[in-house]
């Protein structure tokens, strides 16, 4: 009976083991999660895919992308929901991180101007002198404020950037003078372009406006992690990314009222017929596959190349930077 009895023990323990390893929470933090550019996280939850893949996944939120990055960099996360082009800036600070599910394909975001600003704030020239609102320090919105100024002629120096983060105190800044433009993303955009309290300047929400202003498809939301950790972990990055794709094909097959209704309802700031409008007006932006767009990477190295000196003059590997392995599984 000793012999059965250990081989029970050694299996028990075994079993024991395997759970523990198959319930490792893995975190994800996430730039703002009621942003409407960052939809995908909060929808999969919603509709039960996250659940769906066995995984303990917690989702978090973090006010602007840097902060989440830094959640990450730090260890406290495996991976974030934010903007492409932090693969790119942190491989140049020699982090090596990628895209392995690709949200969307246009940055999502706009240049408001505020209605006391209005009258001197023509084009992105006029921003010498000016305070512009961006989520963060280090924000994908700061990174493109500072391409979209440099364009215009207009040095770093020569304006000041004020991290405001988005939704109410993005809307308390512009309201209170402490901007007078700023980039931002949807319901926030609707919520001050409606009541008159700011005008939209430069409009990157969908593909075609963001190929003229940028030159080519901008390719943003993403879920990016350690390329280390990806490497380790292929069974559930795959299990992620083919929740991520079934939600991104939930959001190109059906309407922004559907959507919206799955929802919480916290996340429609008191107007939900605004959050379905502003919804409307910009899930085109949300790839259907979650696959990277081809000329996506060039045109946001080229951007960075613009104005951000830990990426000029380094010679990059832009492939080390996202994968379609996952996404092509998931298909």
């Amino acid at each position: 009976m000793t012999y059965p009895l250990k081989a029970l023990a050694a299996a028990m323990l075994l079993a024991t083991s395997l759970h523990a390893s198959a319930a490792e929470k893995i975190t994800i933090m996430v730039g703002g999660i009621e942003k409407q550019i960052y939809l995908p996280a909060k929808l999969a939850e919603q509709l039960g895919y996250l659940k769906e893949t066995g995984l303990d996944i917690e989702l978090l939120s973090e006010p602007a992308g840097v902060n989440a990055e830094t959640e990450m960099l730090s260890g406290a996360a495996q991976g974030v929901i934010g903007f492409y082009d932090h693969t790119i800036d942190l491989q140049a600070r020699g982090k090596m991180v990628q895209s392995v599910v690709q949200f969307s394909d246009a940055p999502g975001e706009v240049i408001l101007v505020s209605k006391a600003a209005a009258g001197s704030i023509k084009s992105a020239a006029d921003f010498k002198g000016k305070t512009m609102g961006v989520t963060g320090l280090g924000s994908s919105t700061n990174f493109l404020t500072q391409f979209l100024a440099a364009k215009a002629g207009v040095k770093n120096s020569e304006f000041t950037t004020l991290p405001v983060g988005a939704g109410s105190t993005f809307i308390a800044a512009m309201s209170q003078g402490k901007i007078d433009a700023g980039m931002t993303t949807e319901p926030t955009i609707s919520r001050l372009v409606t009541t008159g309290a700011a005008t939209i300047l430069v409009d990157l929400r969908t593909l075609k406006p963001t190929e003229a202003a940028l030159g080519g498809p901008y390719p943003a939301a993403c879920l990016y992690m350690p390329n280390a950790w990806v490497a380790t972990h292929k069974d559930q990055v795959q299990k992620i990314v083919t929740a991520f794709v079934k939600t991104l094909k939930y959001i190109n097959t059906h309407s922004a009222k559907e959507i919206a209704e799955k929802m919480p309802a916290d996340y429609f700031a008191s107007n939900k017929q605004l959050y379905i409008d502003a919804l409307d007006a910009s899930k085109a932006m949300f790839t259907a596959d979650g696959v990277m767009p081809e000329q996506g990477p060039a045109t946001v190295l080229k951007v960075l190349n613009g104005f951000d000196k830990a990426v000029q003059g380094k010679t990059l590997n832009l492939a080390a930077t996202y994968t379609t392995e996952f996404v092509k599984a998931a298909r």
